[in-house]
């Protein structure tokens, strides 16, 4: 791996540390979870493709 790429993926753990615990706590309701879940999902596939694509 690149330093560009290890330093991207620390970047992105570290929001993921800073926003799951709110997210945790505002989704206590199974349904409602899934379906942020599945939101997020879905934005995190579109961002992955958009990247692919311009490489």
């Amino acid at each position: 791996m690149e330093t560009d790429q290890i330093m991207s993926a620390i970047f992105l753990l570290a929001v993921l540390a800073l926003i799951l615990p709110g997210f945790l706590s505002t989704n206590n309701k199974l349904k409602q979870f899934l379906s942020n879940l599945s939101i997020w999902t879905i934005i995190v596939l579109i961002i992955i493709m958009f990247i692919y694509f311009i490489k």
